[in-house]
C-alpha cells in the first residue's frame, strides 16, 4: 500500500511540476506602411541570429497588401532576440529582384528602420528582444 501511494505521488508531482515547466509564449504584431502600391505581396520573415539573418527565416509569412500598408501576427514565440524583415515582392516571383549590381529593385525594410550602408542592414541595427506581446512599426 505504502509504495502504491508513493508511486501516486511521484507521477502527479511529476505532472505538476511538468505542467509549471511550460514556457511562456508572446504573440509579435507587425505593421507595415509607407509602400509605394498594392501590387503584390509582402514577404515577411522573423530571425533569431546573426547568422541567419536575411538567409534563413525562423517564421515567415506573405500577406497582402491594403492602402499601402500590411500587417501581420506572429504568435506562440518564446521570450528572445528577433529581427524582422520583408520584401515588397511586387511581380510575386517569391523573391527580391535586383539590378545588375545588385541593388534592390524593390522596396525592404527590417525592425527598428534598420538600413544598410553600402549593403543590407546588419542584424545588430534590426534585433530587439521579446519579453511580452509587442506591436513594431516598420516604415519606408
Amino acid at each position: 500500500m505504502k509504495k502504491t501511494l508513493l508511486f501516486i505521488i511521484f507521477i502527479l508531482g511529476g505532472v505538476f511540476y511538468g505542467s509549471g515547466q511550460e514556457k511562456e509564449t508572446y504573440t509579435l504584431s507587425v505593421n507595415i506602411s509607407g509602400l509605394d502600391s498594392n501590387k503584390g505581396t509582402l514577404i515577411v520573415g522573423i530571425y533569431t541570429n546573426e547568422n541567419d539573418f536575411l538567409k534563413n527565416q525562423f517564421k515567415s509569412d506573405v500577406i497582402k497588401i491594403k492602402n499601402n500598408e500590411a500587417f501581420v501576427i506572429f504568435k506562440n514565440l518564446a521570450a528572445g532576440e528577433y529581427a524582422v524583415s520583408f520584401i515588397h515582392d511586387e511581380n510575386n516571383n517569391k523573391k527580391m529582384d535586383t539590378n545588375f549590381f545588385g541593388i534592390p529593385k524593390e522596396k525592404y525594410g527590417c525592425s527598428n528602420n534598420a538600413r544598410g550602408f553600402m549593403g543590407p542592414p546588419k542584424y545588430v541595427d534590426a534585433k530587439f528582444r521579446l519579453t511580452e506581446n509587442r506591436t513594431i512599426e516598420i516604415s519606408i
